[in-house]
């Protein structure tokens, strides 16, 4: 088998593919890529048994036929070359690899494609087409949110449900949650699932094109495709908590703010904060909101005043900056509006201005004062 290829344009689409391919796998062969070659495309797949990646690419070919090849020796050898066409000259009976370049030929040694595990399968899917750029903005503002908590493993992922004209996606750690809802987007039948943060993390580096995203998905697996590019990812078999009960829908205070000067308040505050809970404390009168942290421990302390907009009674209010924080990051515009009922229950933050057919609520646990 023979085939000959850009190197940039091989190196690029290795780049998608080796996003999860580590050196500890359960399987040496999953170390390598999983080259097919059939009427003159290329596939490229690489897999962790939890997401995998299947990638097509225009090739020169002699021949059909499938390969595994080592994965690291490969991206090291493209990122030193140049940008020129290179040959790739497989022998079929020992999978021997000979790459040749302008500047000369490099032999590694390959493995047989038979020992690569089979694909999931599209069985009796459902999928619904969103906006790439919609779902970018989706995954920028709920990852975060997710549970690092082993022990709560449907927390570690982002809840999808698909409704025939919408789709809404959560995402929650128990002291912080993002309700993002899509509309307006082509859908299919009603039902949700969770898909695990690590596979849409390498999810969005394939994002990039402008093309739709299409998500299939069946009781196992959701498949995205875009541009040439399809990414399985193993669900997460759970039951997600039931995150609308924990939305408080009475929020009769309201605050309005610069978005970018709190965000800059609060990353100075939390310096002066207890390192444990990092507790800023907010102080709301009508006009005016101070900023105010300390910690006893070291007598260290500070307190800064933002003009804003607060229409409700006066309180004080404490949370932990860095979820705050965490939240004004990943929101976009410039003002932000804070949602208050009481020093005890949540609060629910807002963007001022939203995205067309895109309602975002973020929801953050307050620190009880004292604590």
């Amino acid at each position: 088998m023979k085939f000959t290829v850009s190197s940039s344009e091989l190196l690029k689409k290795l780049s998608i593919s080796n996003g999860v391919i580590g050196s500890n796998t359960v399987l040496p062969i999953l170390e390598d890529f999983l080259f097919t070659i059939s009427n003159n495309v290329l596939k490229i797949v690489s897999s962790n048994l939890e997401t995998t990646i299947i990638t097509d690419l225009e090739v020169s070919a002699e021949g059909d036929g499938r390969v595994a090849v080592p994965a690291k020796i490969l991206i090291d050898t493209l990122k030193a070359l140049p940008d020129q066409p290179i040959s790739f000259d497989i022998d079929d009976d020992n999978f021997a690899i000979q790459i040749t370049s302008e500047y000369g030929k490099y032999k590694l040694a390959g493995d047989n494609s038979d020992d690569y595990p089979d694909l999931p399968s599209e069985d009796g899917v459902n999928s619904v087409t969103i906006p790439s750029a919609m779902y970018s903005r989706v995954l920028n503002n709920t990852l975060f949110a997710t549970s690092n908590d082993e022990l709560r493993m449907a927390m570690q992922g982002l809840f999808t449900e698909v409704e025939e004209d919408k789709v809404t996606f959560a995402a929650t750690d128990a002291h912080k949650l993002v309700k993002y809802v899509c509309k307006g987007v082509s859908g299919g039948s009603v039902e949700s699932f969770i898909v695990p943060k690590k596979g849409l993390n390498i999810l969005k580096a394939a994002l990039g094109s402008k093309d739709d995203l299409k998500i299939a998905y069946n009781s196992k697996n959701v498949f995205y495709e875009i541009g040439g590019t399809t990414v399985i990812i193993r669900l997460i078999d759970a039951k997600y908590p039931d995150y609308n009960g924990v939305i408080p829908t009475d929020n009769p205070n309201q605050l309005t703010v610069n978005r970018v000067d709190f965000l800059s308040s609060l990353k100075r505050m939390v310096i002066f904060a207890n390192k444990t809970t990092n507790q800023v404390v907010l102080n709301l009168t009508e006009g005016s909101l101070t900023i105010s942290s300390q910690d006893l421990d070291f007598s260290n302390e500070a307190t800064e005043q933002l003009s804003c907009s607060y229409d409700g009674e006066p309180m004080n209010i404490g949370f932990n900056a860095k979820f705050l924080v965490e939240m004004l990051s990943v929101l976009n515009g410039d003002d932000v509006i804070f949602e208050l009922s009481a020093p005890n229950r949540a609060g629910v933050l807002l963007p001022a201005d939203k995205e067309e057919n895109e309602d975002i609520l973020m929801l953050v646990m307050p620190v009880m004062m004292g604590s």
